[in-house]
């Protein structure tokens, strides 16, 4: 029914709703119900989206482990009152899941004769400014041409991909060129966090001096 409402809605500039309704065989009461509902299922959608938006970040910072109850837990602590049911749903409905025991690939290869910087962060993944707390990571994207590795930096204040490369390798320079980025564009404060896992590329020697020319703060939390 939903469709012929739509029909209807569209149509009506063109033609008087009376005529489409018995047209189409549709009460003129339920479509005026239908419509006086459409504005309303708007502003959930929209709500929906918004809290499908903090819902990854918060996934894509917790390194994608994240389930419901723990994006739970993270919303409330932000202030955010959603119930669990909510949140389960938009997750399902956007295919956003939580770390599970099967196994999977990992692009972290930590390095046994670097030494990793201290966790600055230590999984409280919100900021109070913009440009102050960062936080990195790698994926992998299937091609026609092969695997292409993206490299990204988030800003946990505004939760907006700031600096990014892709590459057909997932060395240090990726992530060094994401940084170089991330500081051209995203406003980084002197000593902002840079904060990753403990994958090779992080701590390269490359990276860190990278780190340590911009003027910033290495962090990096456990191998993921």
């Amino acid at each position: 029914m939903t469709t012929l409402y739509r029909l209807i809605h569209a149509e009506k500039v063109n033609y008087p709703i009376v005529l489409l309704c018995r047209v189409l065989h549709v009460t003129r009461s339920s479509y005026y119900a239908w419509r006086e509902g459409e504005a309303a299922r708007r502003e959930r959608q929209a709500a929906d989206d918004a809290l499908a938006h903090e819902i990854t970040v918060l996934h894509i910072a917790s390194r994608k482990t994240y389930g419901v109850p723990r994006i739970h837990a993270e919303l409330r602590r932000l202030g955010h009152r959603v119930n669990l049911q909510r949140i389960a749903r938009v997750m399902r409905e956007r295919d956003i899941r939580g770390a599970t025991r099967r196994k999977h690939r990992s692009l972290t290869r930590p390095d046994a004769k670097a030494k990793p910087a201290p966790d600055l962060i230590g999984r409280d993944f919100h900021a109070e400014r913009p440009g102050t707390r960062l936080v990195g990571d790698i994926t992998y994207l299937p091609t026609a041409e092969g695997w292409l590795y993206l490299a990204c930096w988030l800003d946990l204040a505004t939760r907006e991909i700031v600096g990014y490369a892709m590459a057909d390798h997932h060395r240090a320079e990726l992530v060094v060129d994401a940084l170089d980025m991330a500081h051209g564009r995203g406003g980084l404060e002197p000593g902002c966090v840079v904060h990753s896992d403990r994958g090779s590329e992080y701590t390269s020697a490359q990276f860190r001096d990278r780190i340590r020319e911009l003027g910033l703060r290495q962090s990096c939390g456990r191998t993921g």
